[in-house]
């Protein structure tokens, strides 16, 4: 369902969890408080970029229960159903762990997935909040890196036809997930991570200390594996490691 203005995508889908049916979307021209990673606010022009919220609800529909111990697996049907979209209308790119999508060193989509656990310790549901840059061409300055599809193409879009086609490829990836379980997509996703196997700079969200590294994995958990300098390996949780661009 689309509406013209909300406070955010998310916390509307949060507002109606129980009426609203498994793979639902709520998507709007203008969030006032779209919120982002880390607690951030998610910054959109109105009616130029594809701001929404997708509800998942495991266990339902013929869709398989998550344990918690796999949640990270609806991350990655998330982050590999905007790439595969992106390069169906042209757009090269790579899934910055743990999932934004970048285009070189620019990021064109961003990710909030909020999981709700049981008693029993499953997922109850998934809110995946994903705003990708359409036709947005000038970006506030504390954005430092942004780009958009019109930037990349050259061309503009209509927003509400695709959502539409971003739907149709996430319902594809979901499904694979269900039928076939999360192995090929998993090793979609390790081979379509942004720095890949090649050493670069982070930080150390704990220490504030910088350190080379590379990427070499995520584990089954969500955990980025990280290869140091001295060739031992060390897993980094999304709060834990910074990328320095």
């Amino acid at each position: 369902m689309w509406f013209n203005t909300l406070d955010s995508t998310q916390e509307e889908v949060k507002r109606r969890v129980e009426e609203l049916d498994n793979a639902s979307v709520v998507a709007a021209l203008y969030q006032t408080a779209g919120k982002g990673q880390r607690g951030n606010k998610w910054s959109s022009a109105t009616g130029e970029n594809l701001t929404f919220s997708i509800l998942i609800k495991p266990g339902r529909d013929g869709a398989p229960p998550i344990p918690a111990a796999s949640q990270f697996n609806l991350s990655i049907v998330s982050a590999l159903a905007v790439k595969e979209f992106l390069e169906s209308i042209g757009i090269n790119c790579k899934i910055k762990w743990p999932n934004d999508i970048y285009v070189g060193n620019k990021k064109i989509c961003g990710m909030l997935i909020e999981n709700k656990l049981d008693s029993w310790g499953m997922v109850a549901h998934s809110i995946i909040g994903i705003g990708i840059n359409i036709n947005q061409t000038a970006f506030p300055p504390e954005l430092v890196n942004p780009t958009s599809a019109a930037l990349q193409l050259n061309r503009s879009f209509d927003i509400r036809p695709l959502l539409e086609d971003f739907m149709a490829t996430f319902t594809s990836v979901l499904e694979e997930f269900i039928i076939q379980g999360a192995d090929s997509l998993r090793k979609r996703f390790l081979e379509s991570l942004y720095r890949l196997g090649v050493k670069h700079t982070y930080r150390d969200l704990g220490t504030g200390s910088e350190f080379t590294g590379k990427i070499i994995d995520v584990g089954p958990d969500g955990r980025v594996i990280i290869e140091l300098q001295d060739g031992k390996t060390k897993p980094f949780s999304f709060k834990e490691i910074g990328y320095i661009i």
